[in-house]
């Protein structure tokens, strides 16, 4: 193994606060720096109206402090804070960015923030990175001291028992209430609503995805809560997963994402791809969604690996370190590799020994005996079934590579030993994406690069991207009591979708959650349709569903039609702004104590943040709004929950494990002694662990040092390729299944798309082909964005400054409308019409537009437009396959926009107050 590192020096002597002496959690408005009102006169109503004056003109207006008039912090007090403050280790917020909450140090005097930096606690280098935070980390003392915090609990103004005016929701203003006439309300409508419609009129729209303010303590709390109290309907689906949901990874052998599914990894350790002699990223751009994978990248870089990019933009991943990049169309990824394919069967550069020894279904002397059809993938990327041979030059007039290119992939991805072939979610999150998901697991297994260093076929996203195998280290429970849920008894966290033909479950996919408030019915699998009637829709636990389920305008339709919404969040999100009540909730940098990875725990790592500053104004903790809805809900406060957020953050610690020197046994991370126990507060025991508790909480960042020669580097499904017979994988089979009836008979089940038992290419509705013969003939991608990790912080003043969310278009498609770089655009189809500006960039290849998704909503009034870029308003609901969400498949229309767009960091922060 050839490993090079970069050492970098730094120290750190970080001082924490023991638990038990943590500010306290009363209100006190001076935990926030509250950004002040410049004297500018500069409004968002001022700025439009300056017309077609030069935007050079408008910003100069703003004078030397901008906006906010936030007064800059001097050399000398920074000097002096560092005297008289302290460097507070604290965790990310983002924690569904990919990367499992990377390590931020907080500087704080008096109760204020005053600067921060990243980890740099241990010598950096290649093998043994810093976990720095990337620059949504670093931004987010400006989302905890923001303008539009939330600060009291309130009450929409025309809101009244039964919904009032619903169709002000979005557009009312607002009461200041107490926290007992909040709690209250919401605690009164959750039981009159079960009262007169029952427990299934009740939604708990909390999904991952946009939430502002979470810690690991209390993240399923309120869902648990209405699951104590009868059940509730939780809106299913993969979501950012796509297509790699549980029926594909549990039917056809290729596990992903042990976390969510106690299954074998499919790919191999960080370490081991320094043994790859070329590693292909098929859709990743870990440089912008998982940013700390990227040392590994660079690793394996310098070690000699050729990495080719699949993508239809020019990622940033591809710019970094990409010796070749192929440009493919949207949802054509699968016609791509049958062409492939076929050029490697042709050439008989197929491992075949592989094949035979663990696939079924590539040919026809190795189908499955119960077959349901005489199907195998070789015949039909042959053309003997439909005659039509999947050649090169086929595929080339779908996907847009060329013949050439195909051809020459396709003979050094089959050749080059070894390889590792990685996917990210984002080609799978399209219209049947399970195509795509057959056809990307059938190319790698015909390479034969599985089993062997250097060598893995799997998916390469969020927290461990790059990076699998046994956790080396494990973040504990908190030892809440937990409560079944009668109307979706499903794992809502595992990335699944439940079986189609159970009868037990009675909540929409994603797809049809909005659609099915409106019309009052939902598809439930073999059943078919079926009758529902939400009056309830609860964004307690800030999920942000509303901005981040697709067919966004619908769902304002759907919020607009229930009795009651209530919303708990940081910031004034848009689930916030369609709410009926409002309960303003802490950052986790305001809590006794917080961890990464949110139940995605990142393989090498823990991290345990500090309360950083006291909760401002009148702020509240989960655990305590969770306390009060019990007791008013007429549950014992006392069962329910049962011990607070000091004792639930030492549960997590004593009970988090880390790996023993032989890569085979665990043992406590922290060790505890009876003075602890005391020093602290709480109930435990005394325990032996790899570092004493205080000096953990003092460092903050654990991190497993790793060696080339250490245990625990993991090749996935070494055992098995080594011996199938005796180490068969968990599949009808025993072995890896290019054809899989039963994959096919789950997705067609559920009873909106076909697929059949073997990776094929179908035009897709709202594909390429159809954006040939349409009035939207665009495909439009909505990749990760750097301004923010879904919808979180997209209220940022820094990252809405730094990042734009433009839409990136090809200079051809651009001159074809006459369009410039820079220009305001407006984006639209039959769903809705956002206003952007656009950067003209080659990029992107022609046919395609591209802008981040998450971005919030923002409905002018008057137009009917988006000016907020969301890219869900462009999204229809599409039910399909076994229930993804097919944001990758699209297509829209593009036009210069003659208006004044202002800028987003230029408009006004939306508030409640």
């Amino acid at each position: 193994m050839r490993l090079h590192e970069r050492k970098l020096a730094s120290s750190s002597n970080a001082k924490t606060k023991p638990m038990s002496t943590m500010p306290s959690m009363t209100p006190n408005t001076a935990a926030v720096t509250q950004a002040k009102t410049s004297d500018s006169s500069l409004t968002r109503r001022t700025f439009v109206a300056l017309g077609t004056a030069s935007l050079a003109t408008a910003l100069a207006s703003l004078g030397p402090m901008g906006l906010t008039g936030c007064k800059k912090t001097t050399v000398e007090e920074i000097e002096q804070a560092k005297k008289e403050g302290e460097w507070l280790v604290a965790t990310c917020a983002s924690y569904v960015c990919g990367s499992g909450r990377c390590t931020n140090k907080v500087l704080v005097e008096n109760n204020t923030i005053i600067r921060q930096k990243t980890d740099d606690a241990v010598t950096d280098s290649l093998i043994n990175p810093q976990q720095r935070g990337c620059l949504r980390g670093r931004a987010q003392r400006k989302t905890v001291t923001g303008v539009d915090r939330l600060k009291y609990p309130m009450k929409r103004t025309h809101w009244e028992s039964g919904g009032g005016n619903k169709e002000l929701r979005g557009r009312d203003t607002w009461e200041r209430i107490s926290w007992e006439e909040a709690l209250d309300i919401v605690a009164s409508e959750i039981l009159r609503i079960k009262e007169k419609y029952g427990s299934s009129s009740i939604a708990s729209a909390k999904k991952y995805g946009g939430n502002e303010a979470l810690a690991a303590t209390w993240t399923f709390g309120y869902p648990r809560l209405l699951h104590a109290i009868g059940g509730v309907h939780r809106f299913w689906g993969p979501i950012s997963i796509g297509a790699w949901g549980a029926c594909i990874t549990h039917l056809t052998g290729l596990h992903h994402m042990t976390v969510y599914l106690g299954a074998p990894n499919s790919i191999n350790d960080r370490l081991d791809y320094c043994n790859s002699k070329l590693i292909v990223f098929w859709g990743c751009n870990p440089a912008w969604s998982v940013a700390n994978s990227v040392y590994y990248i660079e690793n394996a870089r310098q070690a000699g690996a050729k990495i080719i990019v699949v993508d239809p933009m020019y990622s940033a991943t591809a710019q970094a370190f990409a010796d070749q990049w192929i440009a493919v169309r949207p949802s054509t990824d699968t016609a791509l590799i049958l062409g492939m394919a076929y050029h490697i069967i042709q050439n008989n550069l197929q491992d075949q020994e592989f094949l035979d020894a663990c696939t079924i279904g590539f040919d026809a002397e190795h189908m499955p005996s119960d077959a349901a059809e005489d199907g195998n993938f070789k015949d039909y990327v042959l053309g003997t079934y439909d005659n039509q041979p999947k050649t090169p030059s086929w595929a080339e007039n779908i996907c847009g590579v060329p013949e050439e290119t195909i051809r020459a992939f396709a003979t050094e991805i089959a050749t080059t030993k070894p390889a590792a072939i990685l996917s990210a979610y984002s080609p799978s999150r399209t219209f049947n994406g399970e195509r795509f998901c057959q056809a990307f697991m059938t190319l790698g297994w015909m390479t034969g690069n599985v089993g062997k260093p250097g060598a893995c076929v799997g998916v390469s996203c969020n927290v461990n991207a790059f990076n699998q195998g046994q956790m080396l280290v494990t973040t504990g429970t908190d030892g809440l009591p937990t409560y079944d849920n009668p109307i979706f008894p499903y794992d809502y966290y595992a990335a699944t979708s439940p079986p189609p033909d159970a009868e037990d479950w009675h909540s929409p996919n994603i797809n049809e959650a909005w659609e099915a408030i409106v019309s009052n019915e939902y598809t439930a699998g073999t059943r078919g349709k079926q009758p529902i009637d939400i009056q309830l829709i609860s964004h307690l636990g800030a999920g942000n569903a509303l901005n981040q389920f697709p067919n966004l305008n619908k769902g304002i339709e759907a919020h607009r039609k229930v009795e009651f919404v209530v919303t708990s969040d940081l910031v004034p999100t848009p689930s916030c702004q369609f709410s009926d009540i409002v309960l303003p909730v802490t950052h986790c940098w305001e809590r006794v104590g917080s961890f990464n990875g949110l139940g995605i725990p990142h393989r090498d790592r823990f991290v345990w943040g500090s309360q950083v500053v006291k909760p401002p104004f009148e702020c509240k903790d989960d655990s305590w709004i969770e306390r009060e809805l019990a007791l008013r809900l007429g549950l014992d406060p006392d069962e329910y929950l049962p011990f607070g957020e000091e004792q639930a953050v030492f549960n997590q610690v004593a009970t988090s494990t880390v790996i023993k020197e032989n890569g085979i046994d665990y043992e406590p991370l922290a060790a505890i002694t009876a003075e602890d126990i005391a020093y602290y507060g709480v109930e435990g025991k005394p325990q032996e662990g790899r570092i004493p508790i205080r000096e953990l909480q003092k460092i903050g960042n654990y991190q497993v040092q790793r060696s080339v020669d250490d245990n625990f580097s993991y090749i996935a499904f070494k055992d098995f390729v080594a011996d199938p017979k005796v180490n068969p994988l968990n599949t009808k089979s025993g072995k890896f299944e290019i054809f899989c009836q039963s994959l096919c008979d789950t997705v067609n089940a559920y009873g909106w798309t076909k697929i059949a038992p073997i990776a094929k290419y179908e035009p897709l509705p709202r594909g390429f082909e159809e954006a040939q013969n349409s009035t939207y003939p665009l495909q439009l991608i909505t990749p990760h964005y750097l301004r923010r990790a879904h919808s979180s912080l997209d209220s940022n003043p820094w990252l809405r400054e730094a990042f734009t969310q433009e839409v990136f278009m090809n200079s051809i498609d651009a001159k074809a409308r006459g369009i410039q770089d820079g220009d305001a655009i407006k984006v639209f189809n039959e769903y809705g019409t956002v206003l952007r500006n656009v950067k003209v960039t080659e990029r992107i290849i022609p046919g395609v537009v591209a802008m981040g998704e998450g971005a919030w909503v923002d409905i002018d009034e008057e137009t009917g437009y988006d000016i907020g870029g969301a890219t869900n308003s462009l999204a229809g609901g599409w039910p399909n396959g076994q229930g993804t969400q097919a944001w990758n498949t699209n297509i829209v229309e593009v036009q210069k926009y003659d208006g004044l767009l202002v800028p987003d960091c230029l408009r006004e922060p939306k508030t409640i107050s």
